[in-house]
């Protein structure tokens, strides 16, 4: 792990955490891009999330890791930018899940819904565990493909 290079991210209800997870990361010799945000103040959790993945999609960081309040905004922003493959993770099991079938390329964390300990327990899984490949690369192309894709139209009534 040591090299690899992380962006990170994070909303005022995830700084907190973002800086325990920039810190573990940087202990173990990993380069940190953080993407802000730095403080409590108030802020719009899209913008991070834009700014970390695209920096994970131009191929700027192997991964990124995204802190909100639960999770959930943070991902669903992220998987808007096209090559985005965002997890919203909490536990260990999801974390290796997230990168064994579907190479997840960002991680999403809650800082309101997960303890810190826990939180740098599914970082440390989430980052050791490759892509399994195999049968599980038909399914991520075929995700990827969606990126590419025409809205359905519905079906006339």
């Amino acid at each position: 792990m040591a090299g690899m290079k992380i962006a990170l991210g994070a909303d005022h209800a995830g700084f907190e955490l973002k800086d325990r997870i920039k810190e573990h990361l940087l202990e173990k010799g990993i380069i940190v891009d953080d993407r802000g945000t730095s403080s409590a103040d108030s802020v719009d959790y899209p913008d991070y999330a834009r700014a970390v993945a695209e920096t994970v999609a131009a191929g700027n960081a192997e991964f990124g890791i995204l802190v909100c309040g639960t999770g959930i905004g943070m991902s669903i922003a992220a998987n808007k930018v096209a090559g985005i493959r965002a997890a919203k993770v909490n536990s260990e099991a999801e974390a290796q899940l997230s990168r064994e079938h579907n190479d997840a390329n960002v991680l999403t964390l809650g800082a309101r819904v997960l303890d810190p300990g826990a939180a740098l327990r599914i970082v440390d899984c989430w980052l050791a565990t490759p892509f399994a490949g195999g049968r599980h690369q038909r399914r991520v192309d075929k995700m990827m493909l969606l990126d590419q894709s025409e809205p359905l139209k519905a079906s006339a009534r």
